[in-house]
């Protein structure tokens, strides 16, 4: 086992998959500049900068996968993706159903993403969402540098494009990463705490807050499980079922807005799915529906924090109690 940053856990993927796979390319903006290493490896044929065109990399992208190449783009922010929903939504994600499956398209479009480097609202802003909501897609967005080694391994391997998000804040946090071949499914959420009495279900930076929040109810007789979904698409309903069948309590946590966020889809997945297990309503904790503030408190004071996770989790189990009584 080796301990290393999320970044270094992407370039450990990359080049891995690089050397295993003479399909796999890397372009994006300021790839070859930022990767070196992968450049003196492997060529500018497989390693290039392109210019700041987000429609073409991603069109280009496209088409590469297509014609049997496994292009992994960089579009460095994720605000940039909207310069590209025609590459990635109109053609990657359709083009497989409408060819009847003649064609495969794995691209892996990778872009960060969160509050923590005070970038403002044209560099921050959570959009995974909106390519959930797209049919043909594949959504990842981990939360420890294990998963996201893994997940990108994966991704890559995958025959449908998948958008890979790294939350900003995590980029330079160690992790246990197991050394050699590390590979984590698609779809599968992890549960990093048992417990009975609540469950918490979050992806990206936000989960390690729901840990910090499980000790402090843990503190207060509560017995919180924590729930890391880390792919968004496909979702692992099972988990998620399983332990709210379990805890009868559900509060979903992200720092994307909340209206038509991925904590919608957990609620409304649970009420059809699992409603007479619910022993109070669900919650949601998430960020503001606002552009990201380029100040570091004021984008701060848009994240999920430990303190408002505990206040919701504390607050379902009385009203419970309410309703007992």
């Amino acid at each position: 086992m080796q301990t290393i940053s999320v970044s270094d856990a992407i370039s450990q993927a990359l080049v891995e998959e690089m050397r295993r796979d003479p399909r796999v390319m890397m372009f994006g903006e300021g790839v070859a500049t930022k990767r070196g290493d992968l450049l003196t490896e492997f060529g500018p044929q497989r390693v290039r900068n392109t210019p700041l065109a987000e429609g073409i990399i991603a069109g280009t992208a496209a088409g590469a996968a297509a014609m049997g190449l496994r292009p992994v783009v960089d579009l460095l922010f994720a605000p940039f993706l909207s310069l590209a929903m025609d590459g990635i939504m109109n053609s990657a994600g359709k083009l497989r159903y409408l060819s009847g499956g003649q064609f495969e398209f794995p691209m892996v479009v990778m872009t960060m993403t969160g509050a923590g480097w005070a970038v403002g609202a044209q560099h921050n802003h959570n959009l995974e969402a909106m390519f959930v909501h797209a049919p043909g897609l594949k959504v990842v967005m981990p939360s420890s540098a294990a998963d996201f080694k893994g997940l990108l391994k994966s991704a890559i391997r995958d025959n449908n494009p998948v958008l890979f998000f790294m939350d900003l804040a995590l980029a330079h946090t160690p992790g246990p990463v197991p050394e050699g071949e590390h590979v984590v499914p698609l779809g599968q959420a992890a549960v990093l705490k048992a417990g009975h009495d609540v469950t918490l279900v979050s992806y990206a930076k936000t989960v390690g807050s729901c840990l910090q929040a499980a000790e402090q109810l843990a503190a207060q007789g509560v017995d919180a499980e924590v729930i890391d979904l880390r792919t968004l698409k496909p979702l692992d309903e099972a988990t998620i079922l399983r332990s709210v069948r379990k805890t009868g309590r559900l509060v979903v946590v992200h720092e994307a807005a909340a209206p038509c966020g991925v904590g919608a889809e957990v609620a409304a997945i649970v009420s059809e799915k699992a409603f007479a297990a619910l022993k109070a309503p669900i919650r949601r904790v998430t960020g503001p529906d606002a552009p990201a503030a380029a100040s570091w408190v004021l984008e701060q004071a848009g994240v999920p924090q430990v303190e408002g996770l505990v206040k919701a989790a504390l607050g379902l189990m009385a009203e419970t109690e309410a309703l007992v009584v």
